[in-house]
């Protein structure tokens, strides 16, 4: 098994958990490199945010819903970061854009860091939305 490009902290996990019930819909995150939020995570719902052959898939996080949360990040962004891992957690605040948090008074930050030498030499291909 190849090397986790996305994982997750357990405070993030617990909101993701909360949020899930709140919504009762699965969530996904989209990695955004916008200039309006930064480059905050991004949380929806599934289905009203569409991702496509722009957007690859990062992995997908295991917080404790009843599904998989996948991990998306666009194409282009990617490229820049394809050498990093990414810890998506949370801080008090309030979030940007449209992400579902913002209401609970806190949002979602990513941690990065790079891959190391074996990391990168065990990473498996992304796939496109």
């Amino acid at each position: 098994m190849g090397a986790e490009r996305v994982s997750i902290t357990e405070e993030a996990a617990a909101l993701l958990r909360s949020l899930r019930q709140e919504h009762g819909k699965p969530l996904m995150f989209h990695q955004s490199g916008g200039c309006c939020d930064g480059s905050a995570p991004m949380c929806y719902t599934q289905g009203p945010f569409l991702t496509g052959s722009a957007d690859v898939l990062l992995g997908e996080l295991t917080p404790g819903t009843p599904e998989p949360v996948p991990v998306w990040i666009s194409r282009a962004q990617f490229e820049y970061w394809s050498h990093t891992h990414i810890t998506v957690d949370v801080t008090v605040g309030r979030g940007a854009g449209f992400s579902i948090e913002g209401p609970s008074g806190h949002r979602f930050i990513i941690r990065s860091r790079l891959f190391a030498d074996e990391e990168t030499q065990s990473l498996e291909p992304v796939r496109s939305g």
